[in-house]
């Protein structure tokens, strides 16, 4: 597992170590509860979000742009992440395991930039979110 410091240490295609993120229901419970979004059940209970018509709960989305970020942050620790953009195809459910992956689709070595695919797919391979960082790295 190679932590990238500099952008000469990145690869055109590089995949990034994958990632399990915590979907436990205690997890989004707190989660929401600090972000300020608990009370409803959607992130704390899953017969209250199925309830709503929602299939179980559910991770809050900001929570996985906290874990991408986290993904990039531990392949490349002096990174600076400019941007990232993301699609929530289809919910994150809370107590069903997920993996995250990136990989790196564009290197700019003169303007110190990198661009990453994200994803974020449940036990069923599923893409359940994915989106694109640009991430700036030191020469």
């Amino acid at each position: 597992r190679m932590t990238i410091h500099v952008i000469s240490d990145v690869e055109f295609g590089e995949e990034l170590p994958e990632f399990r993120p915590d979907t436990a229901l205690d997890a989004t419970s707190a989660f929401a509860e600090i972000a300020g979004y608990s009370g409803g059940g959607r992130f704390e209970d899953h017969e209250k979000a199925r309830a709503q018509g929602l299939p179980g709960a559910l991770m809050p989305g900001i929570m996985g742009m906290g874990y991408l970020s986290r993904v990039i942050h531990e392949w490349a620790p002096t990174a600076t992440i400019k941007q990232i953009d993301t699609v929530f195809r289809a919910p994150v459910l809370a107590d069903h395991d997920h993996t995250i992956t990136a990989v790196v689709t564009d290197v700019d070595e003169d303007g110190g930039e990198v661009v990453l695919d994200l994803a974020i797919k449940n036990e069923q391979d599923e893409t359940r979110v994915f989106g694109t960082a640009t991430v700036s790295i030191p020469n």
